[in-house]
C-alpha cells in the first residue's frame, strides 16, 4: 500500500511547471474585458 505521507515528502515538480509559472507572472496578460474594448475601437 502507498504511504502517501512519504510520497508527499519524495514530490519534487517539474522544472518545465516552474518556468511556465514564472512566465505567466512577468507576463502582463490582457482580461477578456480590455480585449473586447480594443476590438470595439479598433472597428470604429
Amino acid at each position: 500500500m502507498l504511504d502517501f505521507e512519504q510520497e508527499l515528502k519524495n514530490f519534487k515538480p517539474s522544472l518545465e511547471v516552474e518556468d511556465i509559472e514564472d512566465a505567466v507572472y512577468q507576463e502582463d496578460m490582457s482580461d477578456m474585458t480590455e480585449l473586447i474594448k480594443e476590438i470595439i475601437n479598433q472597428t470604429k
